[in-house]
């Protein structure tokens, strides 16, 4: 078929830009909601876009935890916080508290 090795190939280097950008020393995923509901999850999503201070779309995950007999099936829906921001407001907290 004719384009599918470059296709294969931009789809590898997006993988690899997304491993490299949400990597464990990069930074840590932060729950918003986490709900057995998936119609809560889905209003609280149309909450979030319709909010004036939009929050980056591109550094969300929606994770659904399946449950068994024991535990129900769990929606959770978190964003991606960098490493320099979260040590920049560790930072700020620090220094607020100490008088």
């Amino acid at each position: 078929m004719p384009g599918q090795r470059k296709r294969k190939r931009r789809q590898q280097e997006l993988q690899q830009r997304t491993a490299t950008r949400f990597a464990a020393d990069a930074g840590r995923w932060e729950v918003l909601v986490e709900t057995q509901d998936q119609s809560e999850l889905r209003a609280h999503m149309r909450r979030l876009r319709a909010e004036p201070e939009q929050i980056d779309w591109s550094m969300t995950r929606v994770d659904t935890l399946c449950g068994r007999l024991v535990e129900p099936t769990t929606h959770r829906l978190s964003v991606f916080v960098p490493a320099t921001a979260a040590v920049s407001a560790e930072d700020n907290e620090r220094t607020t508290r100490q008088p």
